[in-house]
Parts: C-alpha cells; structure tokens; sequence
C-alpha cells in the first residue's frame, strides 16, 4: 500500500468490505452528533475529522474533492459514517468480549507503522501526518480501531478448524485442479518470416544442428538459449503448435507451423507422458490453509452481519446523515 494513501485507507477499508449499518433517522440526536450508537455518540467533530482526512488523501493523489452536496460527496459522506458505526459498535462489542488495547501495544503498531511506511524516519512520519490532515491521537485512535478489528477476528474465527476429512473432501471433488495435462519435451524454432521458417526446415532436413540454429534465429526468448527446448502441457500453447507437438512422433522434424507469433518449427524429443495427478500429501496443508481462511472470513462476516443486526434497532442518525442502503431484509427502526 502506498505511504501516501495509508491513513485514510486504515479507516475506510474496515467499512466498505463490511454490511450496512442499519437504522434510520428517527429518534434522539444531540445536536452536536451525526449518530447515535447503542451508549456511543459519534459527534459531527468526530465525522469532520475524517472528513478532512480524506481532503488530504485526495490532495495527495492530486484528485479533486467531492463539492458539497455532489452525489459523489454524499456517497463519500455515507461511507465515513459507517465506517465511525462500525467502528463503534465493534469497540462496544469488545468489552463484551473483554478485548483490551493497552498503551503498549498501540505504540508497539505506531513503532512498525513508522518503520515500514518512514524507515523510522520522524519527520518525514510528521510530514506525511500534515499532509493527510491528521493528528497523531486520530492515527492512534485509527490503529486502536484496526487492533480491536484484529482481535475480534482473531476471537470470532478461534474455534473454526477443518478436519482431514474435510480437506480429503475438498481434494476429490476439485482433483481437476490437482492433475497435470499430458506433457513433452519438445524444441522449437520461432521467426517471423515464411522464408526463413521454410530455409531453417530445409537446412535440419539436410542435418544441421537444431539447437545451433535455434540460439542463432528463434525468436522465441524463453527457449531460445536453451537451444529451443521447452516442456509444453497438452492444452497450454496455442493451438496448431499444441496439435503438431503432441501428434508428431519422437524425432520427427515438423515442416513450418503458422501461429500468431510466426512460425514454428517443431521436434519432439519425448513420448507424450499421461496426465499426472498431485498427490494429496504434496497439497493437503495448502487445501487446509485454504479451507480455513474461507472459513474464517464466512465466521466474520456472520459476525458482523448479526451485531448489525443487534445495534439495528439502537441506532439512529441525525437528518441528513443517513446510512447507505444495506442490501438486507426487512425495515429497521430505532428505539430513540
């Protein structure tokens, strides 16, 4: 991720992978609030500052901030805000869970995010912090959202496992994607020119060395130096090459091959060996792996889903500051 899109991105990244917020702009705003979180208030000091956050992103990629009132502002304005709901509610939701972000460890994630993004570099770090119209307590408190965002998922998704049988599962119903296409050994000669294609043919049918004039005319840069050698599987090379190379006995020496590149002249130099299968140790803990992360990320999302759900009906909005449409059944009420 560039340094110059960091801090902007560390915040609303969260919101738009995520659900709708839910609620609506019925019941009880303070006057200096956009929304009202279950216990939480988002104050409009709270919202402008992301939003000043963002100029600053779209100054540094030298792109021209949404006028007031544009339906690209708007949607801009509805994404800030339910990124600050969610971020709420999951701070809400991590007491319940009795997740904690102690002073060490936000500074622990300041240290790396200098490091990585400066080289530890303090003021160029301060620099960019101006030039993204944030204060270092914004970016602390952007990291303490993203650390708890962490842990949650790391609570959430702790009991999801995937069993042996499982991964077996997975193997035999996608064997497809484990199995190498019949294959060979071949060599050939590229060039441009049919009269060049049909002198190189002439010149091998009289026995001169194919790889001597392969290092000498191909064109081919991936199997040049190599005399013109190249292992090709049945299916994965355009198809007039694929169909010479695989029919073609051992030894033979093909006349010119048309393709979109040139023109090919082809030599076997093994059998055609049968398709191959991966065996399911060589790709178990990659299935695994695999499995689990979907897994996971099907656990938070549910997760999210449903703590939408719950702050549904404790969520109001103060007019004009309406969230984005959620996509989901039913119509949501507040109870404020």
């Amino acid at each position: 991720m560039k340094k110059t899109r960091y801090f902007i991105l560390l915040a609303l990244l969260l919101a738009l992978a995520a659900a709708g917020c839910g609620g609506d702009e019925k019941g009880s705003v303070p006057s200096d609030a956009v929304a009202v979180v279950g216990d939480d208030e988002i104050t409009k000091a709270e919202f402008d500052a992301v939003i000043n956050q963002a100029k600053g992103g779209y100054r540094q990629q030298k792109r021209k901030f949404p006028s007031a009132g544009s339906a690209d502002y708007e949607q801009l304005k509805k994404q800030i805000l339910q990124f600050l709901v969610q971020r709420s509610q999951f701070e809400q939701k991590a007491d319940e869970l009795e997740i904690k972000v102690s002073d060490k460890k936000l500074d622990a994630r300041l240290k790396q995010v200098k490091q990585q993004y400066f080289g530890g570099d303090e003021k160029k770090y301060r620099t960019q912090l101006a030039q993204q119209n944030l204060t270092e307590a914004q970016l602390r408190s952007d990291i303490g959202a993203q650390l708890i965002s962490e842990a949650i998922f790391k609570k959430v998704t702790d009991e999801v496992k995937v069993s042996d049988a499982q991964v077996g599962a997975y193997y035999n119903q996608n064997k497809k994607q484990y199995t190498q296409t019949e294959s060979r050994e071949v060599r050939h000669i590229l060039v441009k020119r049919k009269a060049l294609a049909q002198r190189l043919h002439r010149q091998l049918q009289d026995g001169a060395s194919f790889a001597a004039l392969a290092r000498r005319y191909s064109e081919d840069p991936g199997s040049k130096a190599q005399g013109g050698k190249l292992t090709v599987q049945k299916g994965q090379t355009v198809a007039p090459f694929d169909q010479t190379a695989f029919l073609l006995g051992k030894g033979k020496i093909s006349a010119p091959i048309k393709t979109q590149y040139g023109y090919h002249i082809i030599q076997p130099l093994s059998a055609v060996r049968p398709p191959k299968v991966t065996p399911l140790a060589q790709v178990k803990e990659s299935i695994r792996q695999q499995l689990l992360q979907t897994r996971r990320n099907k656990a938070m999302t549910d997760w999210v889903e449903s703590t939408r759900k719950e702050f549904a009906d404790d969520t109001s909005y103060a007019v004009g500051y309406s969230p984005p449409p959620t996509g989901t059944t039913g119509t949501t009420t507040t109870s404020r």
